[in-house]
């Protein structure tokens, strides 16, 4: 045996060695086969988050805007077209320009005093009622019983969007007829966004007043608010098209800059909204904080000095010369505004389609002849008021007293004076003044109105301001626009308006406005736009 173990000792250590190596491979293929049919487990924090996420969706966005955007029945359209309760036929589109919403398509007769709306069809108020032509039909009866009310956005005069307007009588189920005693080329336009607001027949009494807490289309119901405090948006889930992201929104009422801005370094509120949402330093201050970011689009909005030219030493033309050329626009823009707006001299804004680039002119000394012309060597006191609501929206206090300083150099003593609106309003009324600060908003996308209220002879705003502007050609031109037709020809009419508009000035434009708003990143989807923000698009950032 001993010999046998010694003959064949390299053979069995093979065979020990190939023994060894066998089992070591069938317990590597054991465990890759048990790790092969195992289930993972799901980790308890991926259940938690999802749970988590759930609940932040559920969690209401509460935002802040400097004045009420849903002050209520004795509002004409009760909230503002920004919170997405009410939806126009006409909308405003990227460009300013008309775009379909309730009203999916128009076509105007060719003699312009007649228009055909298609409706669109499959939509529904918030209280289940049909959205149909029997809606817009009985919209348009209250517009005529409304003739003018009033809104802290825009009034709604019928007169003056729908000029001449005869009736609105039913097609058929999704197609309404507007007719008009003369033409009307440029209706559209006068429809965008408060031009044409639809709510459920029963949102409204006979006189056109509105019964509780109006009915919708939009993508969000009101269904509480607190006049001056608060209003609450709740999703609508019946809504047409893709619906609003978040489920509840609250939007506050925080008139004071200042708190606007503790509020969002708080956390108290996610962002802000509407006119003079964030003034453009306290956004600067909030953006060296990594929590916030900020949106910025066009407005509608323009910056004037308005000058009572019923009186001296504004009666005189070249006074108002002078103060418009003693005014550096772009140090205004850049100094109090942060470079957040387009200095302008021109009285239409540069949201509308229908604008055309006149730059400011900016000389001091042509200024301080034309005053020392006009006073004789002499200098003169004046007063300047300004509305104490803007001075918490807006830096209207630094860039009146930059104005003052500005002013001091041609030989006019600036005395500023500020009130609140009430009395801003009845002091300008009653030519006390004999300069005014304040802004102006397109009503509308047609810039008939805004020529009309400002430049003719009898506009209303002419008078209401006491501008005392008169001009034959502008009273001249604004007649062949009541006869021009074709869209062409109107521009071409437009486009001397607002050469004359910013020579004559019968007001001294400013800048055209930004929309500016800051907002926390623990909120997505919130941008601005023309007018108001993506409201139905923010939501909780994952």
């Amino acid at each position: 045996m001993k010999k046998f173990l010694q003959k064949n000792k390299t053979a069995i250590l093979i065979l020990m060695i190939t023994l060894m190596l066998s089992s070591i491979l069938f317990v590597g293929c054991g465990r890759q086969e048990t790790d092969k049919v195992a289930e993972p487990v799901k980790p308890k924090d991926a259940v938690n988050e999802q749970k988590a996420q759930e609940s932040l969706d559920d969690k209401e966005i509460v935002l802040a805007a400097p004045r009420d955007v849903a002050p209520g029945k004795e509002d004409a359209f009760f909230t503002s077209v920004i919170l997405y309760v009410w939806e126009p036929l006409v909308a405003m589109g990227e460009n300013g320009d008309p775009s379909p919403k309730l009203a999916t398509s128009w076509e105007a007769s060719k003699d312009k005093k007649e228009w055909t709306f298609k409706l669109k069809e499959g939509v529904t108020f918030h209280n289940g009622e049909k959205f149909n032509a029997d809606s817009v039909v009985a919209n348009f009866n209250r517009y005529k019983k409304m003739e003018s009310s009033k809104s802290q956005f825009y009034t709604f005069n019928v007169d003056k969007v729908y000029p001449g307007l005869i009736d609105c009588v039913r097609v058929d189920d999704y197609t309404v007829k507007v007719t008009f005693e003369s033409p009307l080329p440029t209706l559209p336009y006068n429809m965008v966004n408060f031009g044409s607001p639809i709510y459920s027949i029963d949102s409204f009494d006979e006189n056109g007043d509105f019964v509780g807490i109006p009915s919708g289309t939009g993508q969000f119901k009101l269904v509480e608010m607190e006049k001056d405090s608060y209003c609450l948006l709740e999703a609508y889930e019946g809504y047409y098209g893709e619906k609003a992201k978040a489920k509840k929104i609250k939007v506050k009422v925080i008139p004071d800059a200042q708190t606007r801005y503790s509020a969002l370094k708080a956390e108290e509120i996610m962002g802000v909204m509407d006119l003079g949402a964030i003034t453009p330093v306290l956004a600067d201050e909030l953006l060296k904080d990594g929590r916030f970011e900020k949106s910025v689009e066009k407005s509608s909005i323009s910056h004037f000095i308005s000058a009572n030219g019923n009186r001296p030493p504004f009666d005189n033309p070249k006074m108002k010369e002078a103060i418009s050329l003693a005014i550096d626009r772009q140090l205004i823009v850049d100094e109090f505004y942060k470079g957040f707006g387009q200095p302008t001299q021109n009285l239409l804004n540069y949201a509308s389609p229908f604008v055309k680039t006149i730059q400011p002119q900016y000389d001091m000394e042509k200024a301080k002849e034309l005053v020392k012309e006009a006073l004789q060597g002499e200098e003169m006191d004046i007063d300047m008021i300004v509305p104490s609501a803007f001075t918490q929206k807006y830096p209207y206090k630094e860039e009146a007293e930059y104005i003052q300083a500005t002013l001091k150099e041609v030989g006019l003593n600036v005395n500023i004076l500020i009130y609140d609106w009430p009395t801003f309003k009845e002091l300008r009324k009653n030519g006390e003044f004999d300069l005014s600060m304040h802004i102006q908003g397109l009503p509308n996308m047609e810039p008939y109105s805004i020529f009309d209220r400002f430049m003719r002879s009898n506009g209303s705003t002419n008078i209401a301001y006491n501008l005392g502007y008169k001009s034959d050609r502008v009273d001249e031109l604004m007649n062949k626009l009541d006869q021009t037709l074709e869209l062409d020809e109107r521009a071409k009419i437009y486009d001397e308006l607002q050469d004359i508009s910013a020579e004559e000035l019968a007001t001294i434009p400013l800048f055209c406005d930004s929309n500016l708003i800051v907002y926390n990143k623990k909120i997505d989807g919130y941008k601005s736009i023309i007018y108001g923000t993506t409201l139905p698009e923010v939501h909780w950032r994952k």
